[in-house]
């Protein structure tokens, strides 16, 4: 979109302020913007405010992403819409991650912990004659104001009904030792039905005061509406959650609680356990006919296995939490599978690492692969729930039935 004569006269006076290579930085910064602005009117097929027979979608606001640039750092915004996602093709979505993943491998290097696996690495990024420590230090310093930046930011412009907690685990230098350290991921799915990384760090996760911290740390950023946190019972996560979300439901993780199963009776029997216990979470659509089940469950296995029927018994509100919502949302609330994708793409860029120098390296690079997978959240074409399916959380009881079978339906057809 060309700018007009005012528009250039007032860029020009913007530029009369600053010094020339601030200069620079601002004019690219205005040449990008009205570049992804141009883009996206052509992709839509009319500019804002515009009305056109040829218009495919409609805006809905926009979201900020900072551009690295030799030119300074660029604060750019990408337009959204109400349908669909538009990407600028001048950006890279996954420039940040890479940019995460250097900068650990060079701190490796330059301290001197690096394996030879990283090596080979930095060599293949055409490091090898070597990067000084202040420039390590200066692209180290960028990366953590946007981990900083995406961890401080307020969480109060809507409700989160469902909170997934989880953690995956690398290893890390503290002090002399190599030691393992947990990344700890809460992911929340809004009033809207949209999944959103609310939170992530590093630290003990049998510690309840890390835990503690961590809860606080989102609440004071505006976290609310918590109906149900989903969860593995560990020792310091259990007690942290039933502190920070008093009032709020906890599901335990189906497939956790099943390991912990497995792993208390032989191997022969294992198959056959697991399979009688999974007869409790096939959908049937009523509240009563899962527990119905899980008394006949363990009624069974009382028989035959009495230490499993001992652990579900003492485990029956925390499994069958998810029966007191709407039996739409059972499948995706039941476990925290909905983050094993995400543990998986942290796992697969920090094991190229393999040793992280120190824990903020950790945090600095997982954060990147969080903060990346929270964008594609926010411009993918389809919600984790529906917007009519997440009204059913505040409907009566008697319209969940009917609005469930609805949702369900819909859920098929896309």
């Amino acid at each position: 979109m060309a700018l007009d004569q005012s528009a250039l006269l007032g860029l020009l006076e913007e530029l009369k302020l600053t010094d020339v290579s601030e200069r620079i930085r601002v004019a690219t910064e205005r040449l990008y913007q009205e570049l992804i602005d141009a883009e996206a009117a052509a992709f839509i097929g009319a500019a804002p405010f515009e009305r056109t027979v040829e218009r495919v979608a409609q805006r809905n606001g926009g979201r900020s992403k900072t551009l690295t640039t030799t030119a300074g750092q660029l604060d750019l915004r990408i337009p959204k819409l109400r349908q669909g996602s538009f990407f600028p093709s001048l950006l890279e979505r996954r420039r940040r991650v890479d940019q995460a993943l250097f900068a650990v491998i060079m701190e490796a290097y330059v301290h001197g912990v690096s394996t030879r696996k990283v090596d080979d690495l930095v060599r293949a990024l055409g490091a090898d004659t070597g990067i000084s420590k202040s420039e390590v230090s200066r692209i180290c310093a960028n990366l953590d104001e946007d981990v900083a930046a995406f961890t401080n930011r307020p969480l109060n412009s809507t409700a989160y009904p469902y909170v997934f907690v989880d953690a995956t685990y690398c290893k890390a230098r503290v002090g002399r030792r190599v030691v393992s350290q947990a990344i700890v991921v809460a992911v929340g799915v809004a009033a809207d039905g949209r999944r959103e990384v609310l939170g992530f760090d590093v630290g003990d996760t049998e510690s309840e005061p890390f835990w503690t911290d961590f809860f606080r740390s989102l609440k004071a950023r505006g976290l609310s509406g918590v109906k149900l946190v989903v969860s593995d019972a560990h020792s310091g996560l259990v007690p942290a959650i039933a502190v920070a979300f008093q009032g709020s439901s906890w599901q335990r993780c189906r497939v956790h609680f099943m390991r912990n199963v497995l792993a208390k009776v032989p191997k022969v029997a294992g198959p056959m356990i697991a399979a009688i216990v999974r007869t409790i979470f096939v959908p049937r659509g009523k509240k009563a006919l899962v527990h119905a089940q899980f008394a006949e469950v363990v009624a069974m296995l009382e028989r035959s296995h009495p230490p499993v029927a001992d652990m579900l018994e003492t485990a029956r509100d925390d499994l069958l939490a998810f029966t007191e919502f709407p039996s739409a949302h059972w499948q995706q609330i039941w476990s925290t599978n909905p983050l094993e994708r995400l543990n998986k793409e942290i796992k697969r860029r920090t094991d190229v690492v393999g040793t992280f120098p120190n824990p903020a390296a950790l945090l600095r690079l997982s954060g990147h692969v969080l903060i990346e997978q929270h964008d594609e959240w926010d411009s993918a074409d389809r919600l984790y729930f529906s917007e009519n399916s997440m009204k059913l959380l505040n409907a009566p009881t008697e319209e969940v039935t009917i609005a469930a079978a609805i949702d369900a339906a819909w859920t098929q057809d896309h």
